[in-house]
């Protein structure tokens, strides 16, 4: 078996939900491949995509939630849809070439971009499955302008989300968004606190993703003012300004300073709780350790749609000017009961076996792409 995997550079998380199931089928001695599918098509195309995006949420969050909203209106035939489609088609020309030569038996999407061109690319009559993962809480707009043969979504119950964009409910395969296999794995807080050489107490992890999103410097001077014992760990990502400006506060707790770091798993396990914007792989992570999260600077658009989920079935509380980190921080570490309540909300939501699920699924189809 073959299967190829089509991703989008839009932050991290399309890679990495990819290279999370990857994980599993090769250690089913699955051939497996994963392509940029913009920098295939043209590199220029690719690194204008990316860092439009890293601009836009960045730079003009409001904006990009603005353009997110607008999209979420638009209905299944609407004239901008069409253009969509139109372009996507142009696009799918030069795809349909590798996918010819490759001829997998299966293709997974990452990304809605890399679904909307695949659906052009599948009128030419391949007979691979085709297999779409949306990497939120939510379903993205135009995913209900694909047709492909599946759809990963985060939980069951966005399946009512689903099926009224138009994604038929027989196509729909609530695993949850696939995580690397290392965040299934569970350790004590004492055992992580000693792998990373921290104390063992109370520890509060704080994320503002790859891209280092986020006023994370007021989150850790507020953090700082609290009269408890506890100590931070900040994940910066690949912002290295961030981190140097962190490094230069002068604060009373012990802060662990961090960059870009491969062992955000064992930070999890080491943590009371996590602060972060709510990336979908994030919350995804987060929920597999069973971890509470304390929700901050959503980027407007799907990660205000993640918080809603989060929120309206117990499983995070959210930062706001009325309700600042150091009073969510306070009720994480003293209310026992509400974060006992909180855990078991997690824990019964969570999806830790998501890629290996997806990855048996895969396994078990024949090269018809029927179970």
């Amino acid at each position: 078996m073959k299967v190829l995997f089509l991703s989008v550079t839009a932050g991290q998380g399309h890679n990495q939900t990819g290279k999370a199931v990857m994980e599993c089928l090769l250690d089913n001695n699955v051939e497996c491949v994963m392509l940029d599918t913009f920098e295939y098509i043209n590199p220029i195309l690719k690194e204008s995509i990316s860092q439009g995006y890293l601009i836009s949420t960045k730079l003009s969050p409001a904006l990009y939630g603005r353009m997110y909203r607008l999209a979420e209106k638009l209905e299944k035939n609407n004239i901008k849809m069409s253009v969509s489609k139109f372009i996507s088609t142009i696009w799918a020309k030069k795809l349909t070439s590798y996918i010819e030569e490759y001829n997998p038996d299966v293709i997974v999407c990452t990304h809605i971009f890399s679904a909307q061109i695949l659906t052009q690319v599948l009128h030419q009559g391949f007979p691979a499955c085709t297999i779409g993962i949306v990497t939120d809480y939510t379903i993205h707009p135009f995913w209900e302008e694909t047709d492909l043969d599946y759809y990963v979504i985060a939980n069951e119950l966005l399946n009512r989300q689903a099926e009224k964009k138009g994604l038929p409910e027989e196509r729909l395969i609530p695993f949850g968004i696939p995580i690397l296999k290392k965040f299934a794995e569970k350790r004590t807080a004492e055992q992580a606190r000693a792998e990373l050489n921290i104390e063992n107490k109370d520890t509060i992890l704080v994320m503002s993703g790859s891209m280092g999103y986020g006023n994370v410097t007021r989150v850790i001077k507020q953090l700082d003012s609290l009269d408890i014992d506890f100590q931070i760990l900040s994940v910066c990502g690949n912002n290295q300004t961030l981190q140097e400006r962190i490094g230069e506060l002068k604060l009373h707790k012990k802060v662990y300073n961090y960059g870009f770091v491969d062992n955000v798993d064992i930070m999890m396990d080491a943590a009371n709780c996590i602060i972060s914007k709510p990336g979908g792989l994030t919350v995804s992570e987060s929920m597999a350790k069973g971890l509470p999260m304390a929700v901050v600077n959503p980027i407007p658009g799907q990660e205000d749609r993640n918080a809603e989920f989060l929120l309206n079935n117990g499983l995070a509380m959210k930062i706001t000017k009325t309700f600042p980190i150091d009073e969510a921080v306070y009720q994480l570490l003293s209310n026992t009961d509400k974060v006992q309540t909180m855990v078991r909300q997690i824990n019964h939501l969570a999806r830790p076996n998501a890629s290996m699920d997806l990855c048996n699924f895969i396994l078990n189809l024949n090269p018809a792409g029927e179970q």
